[in-house]
């Protein structure tokens, strides 16, 4: 096979580098949240205070919604969740490599500092663009069976758009802003630098060539998934009362006490004096360490093994 056959099959750096990004990122945030989809709506009901769940906890209601709504019970919203979560992830993880890259050669900030504020940067970047998705996804996630406002996906659309306007979309756009700058700051800054100093002290023991590129050293699958682990759960912890705000503030008029939740403060103010800080804030937070470890291990290790397949390294 001459050269030119080999180039003509093999992706270079610049054939279509931004499309397999985003695939690889799309990939990556499916994979991730299908794994995590029924402990991602029992913590939707949890956060939203469900009148038919408000006296169970985090196992017992895992119990119950099948009981109550069948198995595909803790798959409800999931539809709306994967239209939203492909670009979600492919945004973010192709924003954070372009972030990076843009931090480090026009700004010349390098080192650990530029993946905390390029994870920032991508989060952000990634839910101003797929935040009515979100809202669409938990308005439909929230319902119960037999209690159902909502029909499906264009109908929460419709409702939204009658009633609430525009607005109604973007509800807890701000504290979720606010909780996804150190959420996914804190990601791709764990993530990235346990990867490099794993890489770099041990290289042999942690590390494998890369498939699409042996000059370069990838982490061992295991190893990548017990470092997106320790990621995820570490920023989980900072961020979470604003991920308790956004979801009720979301929910909107599906909450009978919906006027107390009016901006991420008084949102927070609301839940501290009327549940606590066990209760409120951080309720379902047990969930959520269960959730996320798995979930950022998946995603990081997919978008790892994915920019292999892609040739993006």
């Amino acid at each position: 096979m001459t050269m030119e056959a080999t180039a003509s099959t093999t992706p270079t750096n610049k054939n279509f580098y931004w499309l397999r990004s985003f695939v690889a990122g799309g990939v990556a945030g499916c994979c991730a949240k299908t794994t995590i989809a029924p402990l991602d709506r029992v913590k939707i009901l949890l956060q939203g205070q469900s009148p038919h769940y408000k006296h169970l906890g985090v196992f017992s209601t895992l119990t119950a919604v099948p009981k109550k709504e069948g198995i595909l019970g803790l798959y409800k919203g999931n539809g709306a969740m994967m239209v939203r979560i492909f670009p979600y992830g492919a945004i973010q993880f192709m924003a954070f490599d372009r972030y990076k890259k843009l931090l480090n050669t026009q700004l010349g900030i390098s080192g650990h500092i530029h993946r905390l504020m390029a994870g920032s940067m991508a989060g952000m970047t990634a839910v101003i663009c797929t935040y009515p998705l979100d809202v669409i996804r938990a308005r439909l996630a929230f319902q119960v069976t037999g209690d159902h406002r909502y029909s499906g996906i264009i109908d929460v659309f419709r409702s939204i758009s009658h009633k609430e306007g525009m607005k109604g979309f973007y509800r807890g756009l701000t504290p979720t802003l606010i909780g996804m700058a150190p959420y996914a700051g804190l990601s791709f800054f764990t993530f990235g630098t346990l990867k490099s100093l794993g890489l770099k002290h041990f290289p042999e023991r942690l590390g494998r060539p890369s498939s699409d590129n042996p000059d370069i050293l990838v982490l061992k699958p295991h190893i990548n998934l017990l470092c997106g682990g320790v990621a995820g759960a570490f920023a989980q912890t900072v961020s979470y009362p604003l991920d308790v705000a956004r979801r009720r503030m979301q929910l909107g008029t599906a909450l009978p006490d919906s006027d107390k939740c009016g901006s991420p403060i008084k949102t927070l103010k609301y839940v501290y004096q009327q549940y606590g800080v066990k209760r409120g804030l951080y309720r379902g937070l047990t969930l959520n360490y269960i959730r996320c470890i798995p979930s950022q291990a998946m995603a990081f290790t997919t978008y790892e093994f994915m920019k292999q397949v892609l040739y993006l390294n």
